[in-house]
């Protein structure tokens, strides 16, 4: 019994230390925006750094798990790059540029909405609305999507405080009129991230089942976002200054995107799901929105508005619904498998005998 309590706070320690890395993410991501390191460096040092430290453990631990490389395998590795590295992480530095870590961990939780209405276009789910589990998934997608929409198109009144200067006049309308603009290309470039990090999900499970050695899958990943970087790069980093690490600060930016938010996380996040399923992990992503919040007025004064708040409620909404309806579906479907297979044993072992006794003489 106390090694079941122990096991249990492990597990709770564990992914709580989790979000507090996915959080810590979003706070040195900004601080990596605000000090003026550029979109594309920052993600070639993170995947470089990623690569160096995950390919030693992919090949020493999965030495004789890996299935022989081919071609289609290689293209596939390339693809899972394109979306989950390159679109991803891009897409996520452009928005968080124009919109705040809070709306970007907010809008992430949406992931599993998206990820299901992906799953339903390609006919990798089923969805049956009769059902209570059915019903909650369409109900919680419907949630994500409003309050997704209610993030990208409504700012609102901030909650915190109001600061106005009316001696400005016209000028402060118009950098309103600016920053509402330029906050709603942020939560667009967030949905993109949200979608292609969708994508990568859907993409990723075909591809495991052909090449089930995850820390190599991984590694191949890093290595061609890296170089779909690289390639960005040559066209859009001309400077060589940005190339850089000038201070101290963006050492430590740097190391923490590439040893936390890749190395580590990665680890935590497997062990956890082993531990406690997928479903179990999942629960705890609103967690993360908490801890940036908290972490983003503090560190950085960012501020919070009424219209963010309400879409991340609504997501959150949605978010348990949909998991809900996922662990409920599990449950029906076990279920009704474990009443059939007795039954298709016992009509298989009916005619086996049938067939033993036509062999009589």
């Amino acid at each position: 019994m106390a090694s079941v309590v122990t096991e249990k706070v492990k597990l709770l320690v564990a992914l709580l230390t989790l979000q507090l890395c996915f959080a810590g993410y979003h706070i040195v991501s900004r601080l990596a925006l605000n000090i003026g390191v550029s979109q594309v460096v920052y993600p070639v040092y993170r995947n470089l750094i990623a690569l160096l430290l995950l390919s030693p453990f992919a090949y020493v631990l999965e030495k004789n798990q890996r299935p022989p490389l081919t071609l289609s395998l290689l293209v596939q590795f390339f693809l899972l790059a394109l979306l989950g590295i390159t679109a991803n992480q891009g897409f996520y530095l452009l928005g968080l540029y124009y919109a705040s870590p809070t709306f970007a961990s907010a809008l992430q939780n949406s992931v599993p909405a998206i990820t299901f209405v992906l799953a339903l276009a390609l006919r990798l789910e089923e969805v049956n609305i009769t059902r209570r589990d059915g019903l909650a998934k369409v109900l919680g997608t419907i949630a994500s999507v409003g309050g997704a929409t209610v993030i990208t198109l409504y700012k609102g009144p901030p909650l915190l405080h109001l600061q106005m200067d009316l001696t400005q006049g016209d000028t402060l309308e118009v950098d309103q009129s600016t920053k509402t603009q330029n906050w709603t290309w942020g939560c667009i470039y967030l949905l993109g991230h949200c979608l292609s990090w969708a994508g990568w999900i859907v993409f990723q499970a075909p591809v495991v089942k052909n090449y089930p050695a995850k820390l190599t899958l991984t590694s191949f990943t890093c290595f061609f976002g890296l170089i779909q970087f690289l390639i960005i790069a040559a066209f859009a980093e001309d400077d060589l200054e940005n190339w850089k690490i000038q201070s101290l600060e963006e050492l430590f930016i740097i190391l923490y995107a590439g040893i936390i938010a890749s190395g580590v996380v990665i680890s935590l996040q497997t062990w956890c799901i082993q531990k406690g399923g997928p479903v179990f992990v999942a629960v705890f992503q609103p967690v993360q929105t908490i801890l940036v919040a908290v972490m983003a007025a503090l560190i950085l004064g960012d501020q919070l508005y009424s219209g963010g708040l309400i879409g991340a409620v609504l997501i959150v909404l949605g978010l348990y619904l949909v998991l809900w309806g996922k662990t409920n579906e599990k449950k029906v479907t076990e279920s009704s498998s474990s009443l059939t297979n007795p039954l298709l044993k016992a009509e298989e072992e009916n005619k086996e005998t049938d067939a033993a006794s036509k062999d009589i003489p």
